[in-house]
């Protein structure tokens, strides 16, 4: 089984590229579902055919998926819905309404990405193929595993307890619905789903993710910054797909300043993505929409390579031990090193960049060693311990 997430900046063609790639896959024999993460859906216009919540048959060996958020949460997380519609109902909301504004913002993306494990789970498919939302909000929803297993180990055992204490008596001083045992059983379940999804998406053998972009100047930093981050996190990239070039038999003078920029660019995502391979796209003469387009998109993007296979298998995190010292490597490309933050708390290191950050819980070897040094070079973090007890910040 493979799993493959064509993510990238909003409007660079991502779900066409993935429309063809699921195409190419189901053409190749393999059962594949591709599916939307993105809340704005547009699967099933590029598809040219009707989708919905459930897996719909599009052609042979191909089905497609967009999933209705209301649907998704009656099914896995109802007694979350229903403890929020009942408390926006306690406060004198119509019930209807409060059932359509018990949907948190990201919920529709979160049930797409854990969609991804059930499909996992059920062994129907050869290839999930997965059109995620634009960089920024699929990064957040990336890093929830991060945060959740943060929370389930600190928080969570905690707030549980407590409010098996004070319930009865803030049932009947505030008069509203207080989480019961099974809120909480829910919750639970569902951060411990995230966290497998994260080692699925986590496992280079089983998962890529993949960069779409125009060969523009916006569009490259963005998405350097994801590659960046999602090296951060350690998900495996392994492909860039340079969208939507301008062919080189367009003579129209309009075209030919557009072309000399996208030549500069394309240069610049080369030079700036190697290793990684870069598939160029050509510009279309019509709009990709259909499977007829799509067979067109992906022989243009592929060729005879086989869209499963893995592109790039660099290693983004390691521990390594030389000279009686452990050194954790971290790579995090295009990052200077005034832009990095470190800081030590008890058996995590809290790792800043910009305004993303991620508490990377250490392995028990490296808890009780102290951070002697940290250095960035070529791209690779590597923050070295030595023996001793843990220490605080760095």
């Amino acid at each position: 089984m493979r799993i493959l997430l064509y993510t990238g900046k909003g409007g660079v063609g991502k779900t066409s590229v993935s429309a063809a790639t699921a195409l190419r896959c189901a053409d190749l024999g393999y059962r594949t579902v591709v599916m939307s993460t993105d809340a704005a859906h547009s699967l099933a216009d590029s598809l040219d055919v009707p989708l919905g919540p459930e897996p719909v048959p599009v052609a042979d060996n191909l089905w497609g998926q967009e999933l209705d958020v209301l649907y998704q949460m009656e099914k896995y997380w109802s007694t979350v819905q229903e403890y929020f519609t009942a408390i926006l109902a306690s406060r004198g909301m119509d019930e209807l309404i409060a059932e359509e504004t018990a949907v948190l913002p990201g919920m529709e993306e979160l049930a797409s990405l854990l969609q991804v494990v059930g499909h996992y789970d059920s062994g129907e498919y050869d290839v999930i193929i997965v059109d995620c939302a634009p960089t920024g909000a699929t990064l957040q929803l990336l890093t929830l595993p991060e945060i959740g297993r943060w929370y389930l180990k600190r928080i969570f055992p905690i707030e549980r307890q407590a409010m098996k204490l004070v319930r009865p008596l803030a049932q009947a001083v505030f008069d509203m619905p207080m989480p019961d045992d099974r809120l909480f059983d829910t919750m639970e379940s569902l951060i411990l789903e995230l966290d497998r999804m994260q080692r699925l998406l986590s496992d280079p053998q089983l998962s890529s993710i993949r960069l779409v972009l125009n060969p523009e100047k916006m569009v490259i930093k963005e998405s350097q910054r994801a590659y960046a981050y999602l090296c951060l996190y350690g998900y495996p990239v392994d492909l860039v797909v340079s969208n939507r070039i301008i062919p080189g038999q367009v003579n129209d003078d309009y075209f030919t300043a557009w072309r000399d920029i996208q030549a500069k660019y394309s240069q610049q995502v080369q030079e700036s993505f190697a290793p990684l391979p870069i598939l160029p796209v050509p510009l279309f003469d019509q709009e990709v929409v259909g499977l007829p387009m799509l067979r067109r998109m992906a022989e243009s993007i592929y060729g005879d390579v086989n869209p499963t296979d893995v592109f790039y298998a660099g290693q983004t995190q390691e521990v390594i031990k030389e000279d009686g010292a452990y050194h954790l490597r971290i790579r995090l490309p295009f990052t200077s090193k005034e832009a990095v933050q470190l800081t030590r708390a008890a058996d995590e290191l809290v790792i800043h960049i910009g305004n993303h950050k991620r508490n990377l819980i250490l392995p028990r070897t490296l808890a009780t060693l102290n951070v002697r040094k940290a250095r960035l070079d070529d791209d690779v973090l590597t923050v070295t311990f030595e023996s001793g007890q843990a220490g605080g910040s760095t």
